[in-house]
């Protein structure tokens, strides 16, 4: 059975990120990055739908150690791809990853002191065995099998072409047709002005409206930036400033909430006129950042609405009928597609089985450390990255917590890492893993999540200047890592 020091599950943003760090910092490890899938890329690689980008800006989604170089800060997928490709063949961790390698299960043995991980292999009908000391979970947070699709009524009647945004059809023509997209998130308002210059007519259905902030795909200060500074100065200030505006932005929405709701409504008036009814189609039943920001670059979706060629309705469905959809309110609206931009199934540590020794894992009884690893669970840690900030933020600083954390482990001579609650920490109140975050597609699945104290280094925080302190310089040893 092949053995490595570090195995690094999943070859996405996080996994290529995760095996340059690893590589960098304790280059003595030996190591190798499983793929499910027959291409690196993850997300950049899975979605394929009509204007699909970055909902963050690539001087902070974008790796610390390697600047981004295209004109747009807000990206399309395939220029984010091709940074991700380019990022592992720069520095040969390309050359690691084991493509069509599912991992299904990992079993910890405290006698051997490593993981066991059992392996799908495509076109094997054999699972593959292959140990590790330490697992690296870079699988994501959603499932890969595909998307979350509410119950429709009478959807068996619909005569034309049902889609949804991660199953996107090679061969769907959409020109000159008439298209509902289903959903108000960042799907749905990436989908709209992507297609609206191609089809008759495009019509955003929600149920509830979400808020929206406009900003250019280009970031001038960057641009100035990188006309007076060398390359990497000037990204990693621009990464900097662009960090401090999202904790301004979000600190505003927690301590002033009806003034950033006034500012971002304001901005939506000013963009569409009188023609749309504000309070009706664009002021959510909650306060900004109770769920993330839409970002509308360069006003494209507010365009896409004044062209006349998009429109948005506020309305539940009654029923789909052989030509569209009856709404609540009796409205018809009639369709040749209608994609269903309602979002993901969440998953934890990527679907797979976990035992300690026989026993199997449920992480929803586990208390999370620090965002990163489970109480009670040894040598494994998840990559989970911001909901209020870019996911790279923090999977680059889980990256290099882990290459502190080996580097660690070998100077005292441990080879088993395991966060314990200590006797004080026995009467914590449990809270959700994430808290004051209250999408649907978050509260479906956070009962299956580690739980969250109220003390350290049992918190979430989802704060990345307090996470550069208890990540990146905190001592290792905090009296509850266990080493042994």
């Amino acid at each position: 059975m092949e053995h490595f020091d570090v195995v690094i599950v999943g070859a996405g943003i996080s996994g290529v990120g995760a095996a340059v760090h690893l590589q960098e910092r304790c280059p003595n490890k030996r190591w190798v990055i499983l793929e499910g899938r027959g291409s690196m890329g993850g997300t950049w690689d899975l979605f394929r739908y009509p204007g699909i980008r970055s909902d963050s800006d690539m001087y902070t989604l974008g790796y610390r150690f390697k600047p981004w170089r295209g004109k747009n800060a807000i990206a399309g997928g395939p220029e984010i791809l091709r940074y991700v490709k380019e990022a592992a063949a720069e520095h040969g961790v390309d050359r690691h990853i084991r493509y069509r390698h599912r991992a299904r299960a990992a079993r910890w043995s405290s006698a051997d002191r490593r993981w066991t991980l059992e392996i799908e292999r495509e076109g094997s009908s054999e699972p593959l065995r292959m140990s590790c000391n330490f697992l690296l979970m870079c699988a994501g947070y959603y499932s890969y099998e595909g998307g979350y699709t509410p119950e429709l009524p009478g959807v068996e009647r619909f005569g034309g072409r049902l889609v949804h945004p991660q199953s996107w059809p090679e061969d769907l023509d959409y020109r000159g047709k008439r298209v509902v997209v289903i959903g108000s998130g960042a799907t749905a308002v990436t989908l709209v002005p992507a297609m609206s210059k191609d089809v008759e007519h495009i019509v955003m259905l929600q149920r509830s409206p979400t808020y929206m902030l406009s900003l250019p795909a280009a970031d001038p200060i960057a641009g100035a930036l990188g006309r007076v500074l060398p390359e990497r100065w000037a990204y990693a200030a621009t990464r900097w400033k662009n960090v401090g505006i999202q904790r301004l932005l979000y600190g505003m929405t927690r301590k002033r909430p009806e003034t950033m709701k006034k500012l971002l409504l304001g901005r939506v008036k000013s963009a569409l006129g009188p023609r749309y009814d504000v309070t009706k189609h664009f002021t959510p039943r909650y306060y900004p950042w109770d769920e993330r920001l839409c970002f509308v670059p360069d006003d494209d979706f507010f365009e896409a609405l004044r062209s006349g060629k998009a429109s948005v309705v506020t309305d539940s469905i009654e029923t789909f009928s052989e030509k569209g959809l009856r709404l609540s309110s009796g409205e018809e609206l009639a369709a040749d597609i209608v994609v269903t931009a309602t979002g993901l199934n969440l998953v934890v540590l990527g679907q797979m089985r976990f035992e300690l020794d026989g026993d199997p894992v449920d992480f929803s009884k586990t208390w999370t450390y620090k965002g990163l690893m489970s109480s009670g669970v040894p040598n494994l840690v998840s990559t989970f990255g911001y909901v209020n900030a870019s996911w790279t933020l923090r999977a680059d600083l889980t990256s290099e917590w882990v290459c502190r954390l080996l580097s660690h482990m070998d100077e005292v001579g441990s080879s088993v890492a395991v966060p314990r609650l200590r006797p004080s920490d026995a009467e914590m109140p449990a809270r959700p893993w994430i808290a004051d975050f209250s999408p649907n597609y978050i509260k479906r699945v956070l009962h299956l999540f580690p739980k969250q104290g109220d003390r350290e280094p049992w918190l979430n925080p989802q704060d990345y200047a307090l996470d550069k302190k208890r990540l990146g310089s905190a001592p290792i040893d905090d009296g509850v890592l266990s080493m042994s």
